[in-house]
């Protein structure tokens, strides 16, 4: 028996083809990225906060290179980029992701000039980057207070003293 690719799959978009995806999309338009290595609560619960404040929302992953540019690690990303990809496409709440391999998500954000421009709250809005650019057109940037004290490399450090 064979079955068909899952649908969220279909919400993978390379960067190179965001522009006919995107509009598609309804507006106002949420932009948010990171890492996302090891899915867990905190970023669920921003990304449902951060969808909330639009009809839909890109996400932006690093790529592997970029995370290891990040310096959060030797081992780091554990989940490789594809593997990121699905598990965020699969998310009700993000209409597509795509991936950047530079060490900003600026690119992506000029590229699709979203309404909102999201991070979590350990990031003040003037250091968000793609801040002046979205204000500069009439958007908003919102940096979302986190509910849930929870971070990859904190799980990965729990799993690690096991």
């Amino acid at each position: 028996m064979s079955f068909p690719p899952p649908v969220h799959e279909a919400k993978i978009v390379a960067p190179g083809d965001l522009a006919a995806r995107l509009a598609a999309l309804p507006r106002p338009l949420v932009f948010t990225n990171g890492c996302f290595d090891i899915l867990h609560r905190g970023h669920v619960t921003l990304l449902a906060q951060a969808r909330a404040l639009g009809e839909s929302m890109l996400v932006a992953v690093n790529s592997d290179t970029s995370v290891r540019r990040l310096g959060k690690g030797d081992d780091r990303p554990v989940n490789a980029l594809a593997d990121r990809l699905a598990v965020m496409a699969a998310l009700e709440c993000v209409s597509l992701v795509t991936w950047f391999d530079e060490d900003t998500p600026l690119e992506r954000i000029l590229a699709c000039r979203p309404d909102v421009l999201v991070k979590g709250g350990d990031w003040p809005v003037d250091k968000i980057v793609g801040n002046t650019q979205v204000i500069g057109w009439g958007g908003r940037v919102v940096s979302i207070p986190f509910i849930h004290q929870t971070s990859t490399t904190a799980l990965l450090d729990k799993i690690r003293r096991l």
